[in-house]
């Protein structure tokens, strides 16, 4: 009989139940994913007032317009509401990406926080550099100081929050 300790390993089925709330695994990804998207809105529009624009509406044209194209930026409620649709789907998404390679590798677990923080910045990039110019979004216009803005409210609103409630729903 070994006298070394079994390691615990994540459960390679994602559909298993979490710890110590028993919260179902898509249970999980929903409220993360709702809290997520939503500290991500919350970050955007303040980001958005501090500079000193009004209409914090226009964010979520903005974001509707990668779909629509340049008439979403003068479009109606639809565009906002369409924005807003847009912008949590994709909070849902990074969501579910995070929490399937999380039971699937160890080690995301073991570094929650450096995780979390890495993970926004691989976020940043795939949108910033991969969808929006793939997307139908007027052209962006990167300064570095917008750049350092937007990594830091994806680390706060999306990286950290993913990572610490995949750590504390997701059965070890």
């Amino acid at each position: 009989m070994s006298t070394t300790p079994s390691l615990q390993q994540r459960p390679a089925d994602p559909s298993l139940s979490s710890r110590s709330n028993h919260l179902p695994f898509a249970t999980a990804i929903l409220l993360t994913a709702l809290i997520a998207g939503t500290l991500d809105a919350i970050g955007a529009t303040t980001s958005f007032l501090l500079r000193g624009s009004h209409n914090p509406s226009n964010i979520w044209r903005y974001v509707a317009s990668g779909v629509f194209g340049t008439p979403a930026l003068t479009g109606g409620t639809d565009m906002v509401v369409y924005g807003l649709l847009f912008h949590y789907f994709i909070a849902f998404m990074c969501t579910l990406v995070f929490f399937l390679a999380y039971t699937r590798i160890p080690v995301l677990g073991r570094y929650k926080y450096i995780t979390g923080i890495v993970y926004a910045l691989i976020v940043w990039v795939v949108t910033n550099l991969l969808i929006l110019p793939l997307s139908r979004v007027p052209t962006p216009h990167f300064r570095l100081q917008g750049i350092l803005i937007g990594m830091f409210i994806l680390v706060l609103a999306i990286g950290l929050p993913i990572s610490l409630l995949a750590n504390r729903w997701i059965r070890k």
